[in-house]
């Protein structure tokens, strides 16, 4: 998957890492990252020596660039011989160090790389191997009709200035990925938990479910956490395909199907606690309506109580189900999908 050798900068000063970023800072630009993502790819670089240096006396940064398919990326990779990482999870919340930093550094390269992994040595060596990698995003095409529409509404418990809840509706390719985000509790806080994960999906939609519950995890540590569910629909091959995972309650429901569909959702909070979430795929028509909300919304209600919302667009339902069932407990939060956009 590498498009040449490796190239390896040996790391045991801080004027080590200059040469190590202006390298990467070229391979981005001739991968076609633009001036921004390679500036990105230097702060990774730089976040990684200085790990290098302030932990394990020194070691080895690898950088080698890759193409999968046609697809580019470059991948940056460390090694050392040092007493290796306690807690991996812990070492990557912001606002941790063991040396009396900052402590931003890993929790930075987890938001700017798309994957970042820390273990033990392959080789049987003591010490620690980090690798990340970043693809190039190819601009967002459209180049079929979206078979689904979106609907949200959404607001604040009790007219506060700080919504608790967060969401993403992204739409690309043949694809869409939607994302309900709830932060523990409200105020603030809550709203600092939410666009923690919200922001972190924003940036790494592309990629599968459960890297962004891993990667929205690590993000969300040094907060209050939040739950989440994700739908990605897919219809590249003529039908609609939905994948779905969920943490916490939020409350997912489809009406229109014979077959009533059971969504599985773990108990946990994402950031704390929060289990591996499991992706179940699901076959999409047309005719369904999937409805998903936050607990600031009563779950004691049918679509047959609400006979006429079955032909009004996915934002008029939203924002009348928003306006029926909020239950002012909470910030509230609905989001509606339906087949036949308006």
């Amino acid at each position: 998957m590498s498009l040449s050798n490796l190239h390896e900068f040996s790391i045991y000063h801080l004027g080590d890492t200059y040469e190590a970023q202006r390298f990467i800072k070229t391979m981005a630009i001739g991968q076609g990252f633009n001036p921004q993502e390679s500036e990105e790819f230097a702060i990774v670089a730089s976040e990684l020596a200085t790990n290098l240096i302030k932990h394990a006396q020194g070691g080895q940064l690898i950088i080698c660039p890759l193409e999968d398919n046609g697809r580019l990326g470059i991948k940056i990779e460390t090694l050392d011989d040092g007493s290796g990482i306690a807690d991996v999870e812990q070492a990557i919340t912001d606002g941790f160090s063991a040396t009396g930093s900052l402590g931003y550094g890993l929790g930075t390269i987890n938001r700017l790389m798309d994957q970042f992994d820390i273990q033990a040595r392959p080789d049987g060596k003591a010490g620690t191997k980090i690798t990340c990698i970043r693809w190039r995003r190819e601009p967002i095409q459209i180049t079929k009709t979206c078979p689904v529409s979106f609907g949200v509404a959404t607001r604040a418990y009790r007219n506060l200035q700080f919504n608790g809840d967060a969401f993403v509706i992204k739409r690309w390719n043949e694809f869409a990925l939607i994302a309900l985000i709830d932060g523990l509790g409200h105020g603030q806080y809550a709203h600092i938990a939410a666009q923690t994960a919200r922001d972190y999906i924003e940036n790494h939609y592309v990629q599968p479910l459960d890297a962004l519950f891993r990667g929205s995890g690590r993000a969300c540590r040094s907060t209050r956490g939040v739950v989440m569910a994700l739908a990605r629909f897919d219809w590249q091959e003529g039908t609609i395909n939905l994948n779905f995972a969920s943490v916490g309650n939020i409350t997912a429901r489809v009406f229109g199907s014979l077959n009533p569909k059971s969504f599985l959702t773990h108990r946990g909070i994402v950031g704390l606690n929060a289990p591996h979430p499991v992706v179940s795929a699901y076959n999409w028509h047309s005719e369904f309506c999937l409805i998903l909300h936050t607990d600031g919304l009563s779950t004691d209600w049918h679509w047959n109580d609400f006979p006429n919302l079955a032909v009004e667009s996915a934002t008029r339902v939203a924002q009348h189900l928003l306006l029926k069932l909020a239950n002012g407990n909470d910030d509230a939060t609905i989001i509606v999908v339906k087949g036949d956009p308006r």
